[in-house]
């Protein structure tokens, strides 16, 4: 394989808006929902990428051997306010991997944001109280305001969810397991709400002030040519601003390259592949590369 350029799965929900589909050349439009995620990298069962020939990547790799997942997401609604386990209650509990997760804002509506930890002093009982009886749950946790190039660490545990207007790279451990635990009181078209998972969420939400504030959170804003962006165990983010050669190495794992803007050429001994905007390769473990910019600035993501 060397080096392979992946398509995405593409996921449609409730809160997608028409932005990605933009972005990426596809349907925006799905039935009734529009294209909210497109998975980019990803060996999950339940949305692999895939080869130009079409072979799942699920069928090349484990969750294991590649145990982080790569998205796009756009929203024209609120996402759920949400939270996620950590590896020890989620294998327990779901026979899963838990999920801690980063976003890296490619843009956003003025105004926009995300919502990100509870606030202060805000405990169990209310916390519990206020999502059994359908109140604005979102008005316990902090909201921030986001811009392009703007970058979070989400750790598993954290209460969050991504505002409307907002589009970014999500980098998570290759999970599926969420807890929803407010969807803003919304019904389908036939008077529904959507499943919450309030139980198991009150067990992993961390409570901890110091766990809950912006710190915690790594907040950056990438301006430099390179930033180590963030180091998981199941997966580092850099950032890159291309103007010349770089010559990089995967490890023990696959590495993914995200452009982001512009163009690159990512090129092995025996192979290469061109990304534009919003496109992404994998490259094999135990491998050296060189990526090569296009004519302007190119701006991307390496995942390892």
């Amino acid at each position: 394989m060397a080096i392979e350029k992946q398509r995405p799965s593409l996921v449609y929900k409730i809160w997608g808006g028409e932005k990605l589909a933009q972005m990426k050349g596809v349907p925006a439009q799905k039935g009734n929902e529009y294209l909210g995620e497109t998975w980019e990298v990803s060996a999950h069962p339940q949305g692999p990428s895939f080869s130009n020939d079409g072979t799942p990547l699920s069928e090349k790799y484990s969750t294991k051997d590649l145990p982080y997942l790569i998205k796009f997401i756009d929203t024209s609604d609120n996402l759920s306010v949400q939270v996620h386990p950590g590896d020890e209650y989620a294998m327990r509990v779901e026979k899963e991997k838990g999920k801690s997760e980063c976003w890296f804002i490619l843009s956003a509506h003025e105004g926009a944001g995300i919502y990100l930890g509870l606030k202060k002093g805000v405990e169990r009982e209310e916390l519990e109280a206020a999502i059994r009886k359908s109140a604005d749950v979102s008005s316990l946790m902090h909201f921030y305001p986001v811009k392009k190039g703007d970058f979070f660490f989400v750790p598993a545990g954290t209460l969050h969810a991504i505002g409307k207007g907002v589009q970014l790279a999500e980098v998570q451990q290759c999970s599926g397991v969420t807890y929803r635990v407010w969807d803003w009181n919304r019904l389908d078209d036939e008077g529904n709400s959507r499943e919450l998972h309030i139980d198991k969420a009150l067990d992993v939400i961390s409570f901890n002030s110091a766990e809950n504030e912006l710190a915690h959170f790594s907040f950056s804003q990438c301006q430099r040519e390179f930033k180590e962006l963030i180091s998981h165990e199941d997966f580092s983010v850099h950032y890159y601003s291309v103007s010349e050669r770089q010559t990089l190495s995967s490890y023990k794992r696959p590495s993914s390259i995200i452009c982001l803007e512009g163009e690159v050429e990512v090129r092995s001994d025996d192979k290469s592949v061109k990304l534009k905007a919003f496109e992404a390769a994998l490259i094999e473990e135990n491998s050296s590369y060189e990526v090569l910019p296009g004519e302007e600035l190119s701006n991307l993501l390496y995942v390892f």
